[in-house]
């Protein structure tokens, strides 16, 4: 017989109630691959029984693990040192006792629709919901664009509603990854004029990257930051003691980050929802928004950014890795696994000289744990934007197994230039075959005239499978000289093949012949040029 929490005292006033400790507001994936929907508690009780969360993007995902980091500090379930850490992570220490705690917290703190500390919300914007808020559109991030209140957003007001367990999720997305920009609400008539200014989440704008195990319960222990003492101050609502928010009249400062529950918790939004009134528990709807500036945090790198891969920009400024609209993220495995050779290398040389980090203690692993072989995975996630639009999600995982750091950078690295090189070859030979055939070019036709023989887009699109299966084979103890061959080979066969189909259409003329030729002689050539990496040259000796 299934036990049905009595109604509480807003519920039974007719207004709606939905707790994610006690109605199911997450997907996850059990260990024989089934999806199912599972409540907070549930999450730690079978942590380890489930193989990871699911969310309807990558961002989502990533909002809900670190709403999950914030509780595990929150009800003092985490490690307080790297030794403990690692002892943890090997023992699969359990998390059930998180669980624990979250029941013993009081309902009306974990109320979505709670009439005056609605969970995550900001109850101050309740008298202005009705004249400025919007369709449910607007909570989710992808949806809304880019929120500006001055342009033609009529699909925020459409009024289909959005189930309590997916708004809580866009909510946690908002709070961590909304972009900057100007929020549809006016300043003049709320809460002060900078309510309407948008600040960059805390994970907009760079990689977030997370190690991940066999279970859920293994990405949890490897992501939480050891500490000796968190405050456990869980952002649970906007007015709720203990801590000061910042107002709308102007500016603030960033606040100083009072631990990690703060830190994972922190509401970087804003926000209240508006239930439809009758609808309870698993049935509960929102139907309206809205959505303004929220907290701004002063981050420290070394604590509050432990799993950033630092990379320099064009202009020399060092920050965190950053999504790129035309640079796929695995391209960048070779700077994410330095992360962690660095580490490993100067914890050799001077392990009281290297501050503590994801990276320094993923170098600490030992190679074999009880179950035999270790081997983990690096989530890396970014959101693309167009200034202050979202435009996509880019995401890959990089294989990592304890030991293997330098390896897998020396075969990211040396997989990544040879693709490059590759890549800059067919570029080549699209000039190379346009030469021939418009020897009288218009300027301003000469980049689409280019664009119909360059196959890089076929070429970078295809070679992310060949790097991933390099990377799985080194993690898993193959050697690096032994694999490249086989790498180089499988990605100039299909550079040979995407060429040859960009070229097909070519007449069969003594003119189309000459394009052939020559864009097949200059790609080969410059294949074997004196910028080709070693790999490169290698092979093509070989293969002459």
């Amino acid at each position: 017989m299934q036990l049905v929490d009595p109604p509480s005292s807003g519920e039974a006033n007719g207004r709606p109630c939905w707790d994610p400790r006690k109605h199911e507001c997450v997907r996850a994936f059990t260990l024989d691959g089934a999806v199912v929907g599972r409540r907070l508690t549930e999450l730690f009780m079978w942590a380890d029984e489930l193989t990871d969360v699911d969310g309807d993007t990558p961002g989502e995902k990533v909002a809900v693990v670190e709403f999950l980091l914030a509780l595990c500090y929150a009800s003092g379930i985490y490690p307080t040192s790297p030794e403990e850490w690692q002892r943890w992570v090997q023992s699969e220490r359990p998390l059930d006792g998180v669980a624990d705690w979250l029941e013993g917290q009081r309902d009306e703190d974990w109320n979505l629709f709670h009439p005056d500390r609605p969970l995550g919300q900001n109850s101050l914007l309740r008298e202005f919901l009705e004249e400025h808020g919007t369709g449910p559109a607007q909570l989710v991030l992808e949806r809304a664009g880019d929120y500006n209140q001055f342009a033609d957003h009529h699909h925020l007001d459409h009024p289909d509603p959005l189930p309590a367990a997916r708004a809580f999720r866009a909510m946690l997305t908002q709070h961590v990854f909304g972009p900057s920009g100007r929020a549809r609400i006016s300043g003049k008539a709320t809460l002060g004029p900078t309510i309407t200014n948008l600040a960059t989440g805390r994970l907009a704008g760079r990689v977030r990257v997370l190690a991940r195990g066999r279970t859920l319960g293994d990405m949890l222990r490897l992501n939480l930051t050891p500490t000796t003492d968190d405050p456990r101050m869980l952002n649970l609502t906007w007015d709720q003691e203990g801590i000061e928010r910042r107002g709308f009249t102007s500016k603030p400062p960033p606040r100083p980050v009072r631990g990690y529950a703060d830190l994972h918790s922190y509401l970087g939004r804003s926000v209240l929802l508006k239930p439809k009134p009758g609808l309870h528990g698993e049935q509960a709807v929102v139907e309206r928004v809205l959505i303004g500036a929220g907290e701004l945090l002063d981050l420290d790198t070394d604590a509050h950014l432990q799993d950033a891969v630092m990379s320099v920009t064009r202009t020399g400024e060092r920050k965190p890795l950053w999504p790129s609209p035309t640079r796929d993220l695995w391209r960048e495995a070779h700077a994410l696994y330095a992360a962690v050779a660095k580490r490993a290398s100067n914890l050799r040389a001077a392990a009281e000289e290297v501050p503590d980090n994801l990276y320094a203690r993923l170098a600490q692993l030992p190679k074999e744990g009880g179950n035999g072989h270790q081997r983990y995975d690096l989530l890396a996630v970014g959101l693309l934007t167009n200034k202050s639009t979202p435009i996509g999600w880019v995401i890959s995982d990089f294989p990592f197994a304890p030991g293997q750091a330098p390896a897998l950078y020396q075969a990211s690295l040396r997989g990544s230039q040879v693709a490059e090189h590759i890549a800059r070859a067919l570029d080549r030979a699209a000039y190379r075959a346009w030469e021939v055939m418009f020897p009288n070019p218009k300027p301003s036709d000469k980049k689409s005239q280019i664009a119909r023989f360059d196959a890089r887009g076929e070429q970078w699109k295809a070679t992310e499978e060949p790097f991933h299966t390099l990377l799985a084979d080194v993690a898993e103890g193959a050697i690096v000289d032994e694999c490249m061959p086989e790498y180089t080979k499988w990605l100039v066969e299909m550079a040979c093949e995407f060429l040859d189909k960009r070229l097909d259409p070519l007449p069969s003329n003594g003119q189309g012949l000459r394009a052939r030729a020559a864009a097949r002689r200059g790609f080969k050539d410059f294949l074997t040029n004196f910028q080709a990496p070693d790999d490169l040259t290698g092979f093509m000796n070989g293969e002459a």
